[in-house]
């Protein structure tokens, strides 16, 4: 675990987890775990907001709420 606790940066200056995943796979075992549901690239900004967007629109505190304020915009 000690690979993950300092991040490579890889193109662009961006912190690469696959990097990271890829020098432990040299050194010891690595699992996966395989989830069902939405994956979010929240490296991109489209990505980010995508999430936010979604959570804020699924959170059942906030819903009701947040949907007022996306219609009012």
């Amino acid at each position: 675990m000690n690979t993950l606790e300092r991040p490579l940066k890889g193109s662009g200056g961006e912190i690469q987890l696959t990097d990271a995943i890829d020098l432990m796979l040299k050194k010891e075992k690595v699992y996966a775990y395989e989830f069902e549901g939405k994956r979010y690239d929240c490296g991109s900004k489209l990505g980010f907001l995508e999430a936010t967007v979604d959570y804020g629109l699924n959170h059942p505190e906030l819903s009701n709420d947040f949907k007022k304020y996306l219609d009012s915009i």
